[in-house]
């Protein structure tokens, strides 16, 4: 199997990252430099909204590679998934077979000719590099993983009846889980394991500046310390990373100086979108900034 190229050492690996638009931490690079070395798949666990799917976006971009993304849902199956048969060609065709018979045809209908590749069969088929991103695995069921584990430890799917598939390159491997069940200890045991949490404060004005450069820092700094205190209350969903990159950015549109209590009324619903979460935080944090302008 030929590959894409790949960094060298994790710090270089943390570069490539950087340079695709990610800035991963320290554990992120680790991980990803080790995934491409030994040929690993990643379990990626974390909360919403973390970066786990950007990390499988910028992994793609880094190593030039295409990214094919399987996302789950309650009861995605194997045809979804990995292949189904193109029923009606193979109708047809055995209709133009004439008085041949089934003995002639029957080889000819069960070929990839007639096969309908969805994602995981399309990463294995690919003759380019790929990044395989099967997003949010905890929303399936235990007989999906189960599916799942001869590809993960072997790069490869068995079809009844044309055998056994091989992955013509390596892909990369990502699966992403928000943690709302427990996986299998026989999908983890195939996996390199990841804990994205929400990043320090330090970090997170690190990935505010990439991505709102032109934002002044003095926004930048209180807009970051505002995320971490919304973060810090009871909500149905915390501001994600990138609904601080948005709030960063309109704030850059608006011209905004500073983050007083009026702004962040008016800009609040960038990063907060349930209603009840909205009450919340104007009465909590809102209070707050009033207060301390005062």
């Amino acid at each position: 199997m030929a590959d894409a190229p790949q960094s060298g050492t994790v710090a270089e690996t943390r570069q490539a990252l950087a340079s695709a638009g990610y800035l991963a931490d320290e554990p992120a690079a680790l991980v990803s430099f080790l995934a491409q070395r030994l040929g690993k798949p990643i379990l990626v666990e974390g909360p919403a909204g973390v970066g786990k799917t950007e990390l499988a976006k910028a992994l793609a971009r880094a190593g030039e590679r295409e990214l094919i993304r399987l996302q789950c849902y309650e009861g995605l199956d194997e045809a979804k998934a990995l292949y189904e048969w193109n029923y009606r060609k193979q109708l047809l065709r055995i209709q133009a077979g004439g008085e041949s018979g089934w003995d002639e045809v029957h080889d000819d209908i069960f070929s990839e000719e007639f096969l309908l590749e969805r994602p995981l069969m399309q990463a294995i088929a690919s003759e380019q590099p790929v990044v395989l991103l099967i997003d949010e695995i905890d929303k399936t069921d235990q007989e999906f993983e189960a599916m799942l584990l001869e590809l993960l430890s072997d790069f490869q799917i068995s079809i009844p009846e044309l055998g056994r598939i091989e992955a013509r390159t390596h892909p990369v491997v990502l699966l992403t889980s928000n943690n709302t069940r427990e996986l299998t200890e026989a999908l983890k045991r195939r996996c390199l394991y990841l804990w994205l949490d929400y990043p320090s404060t330090e970090h997170e004005l690190e990935i505010v500046r990439l991505h709102a450069p032109e934002l002044p820092e003095k926004v930048a700094q209180r807009l970051v310390e505002v995320v971490q205190m919304v973060r810090e209350l009871d909500l149905k969903k915390p501001p994600s990373i990138a609904e601080s990159i948005d709030w960063a950015r309109a704030l850059l549109l608006l011209g905004a100086e500073d983050i007083d209590a009026d702004v962040f009324r008016s800009t609040l619903s960038i990063i907060v979108k349930h209603r009840t979460d909205l009450d919340t935080v104007a009465e909590r944090v809102g209070v707050r900034l009033g207060a301390a302008a005062t």
